[in-house]
């Protein structure tokens, strides 16, 4: 694993080579221009949808933990766009799609529990619980 990862910067420069060679110096240098750009605005548009999922939690909307997930499977395949290379655009492009990136991940980390979502009392009562003490009483008592 420890040589995949100290090979892959050498592969993807190699895969630009090659797709120089195919194409032109130009063209190649305006791929990865624009996954460049693509890959920041990803980043970019992530970035605000989950600081929105966040701000709707905080106001007692429950998110479920898959919905962050994606948000940050998201921003990874921004940050695969960002480097240059074949390799990393072909690995977010499996991370951008969802149903491929949900299958990865299931067959990755297995099956995960259900999310519990306590169920609400719609009647419009609110129990309010704590500790009190009637502090009428006990001045009654002193001054008996």
């Amino acid at each position: 694993m420890s040589i995949a990862i100290m090979l892959l910067p050498w592969l993807e420069l190699l895969t630009l080579i090659e797709l120089g060679i195919l194409t032109s110096a130009l063209t190649a240098l305006a791929y990865v221009f624009v996954t460049v750009v693509l890959g920041l605005a990803i980043l970019r548009r992530q970035g605000r949808g989950m600081f929105e999922h966040l701000r709707q939690a905080q106001n007692g909307r429950i998110i479920g933990p898959e919905l962050l997930l994606d948000d940050m499977a998201l921003g990874f395949a921004g940050l695969l766009l960002i480097f240059p290379g074949m390799i990393s655009d072909l690995a977010a492009l499996i991370v951008v799609i969802g149903p491929l990136r949900r299958r990865l991940a299931s067959a990755l980390m297995g099956a995960q529990p259900e999310v519990y979502i306590p169920e609400r009392d719609g009647s419009g009562h609110e129990t309010i619980e704590g500790v009190y003490q009637q502090v009428d009483d006990e001045k009654n008592r002193n001054s008996l």
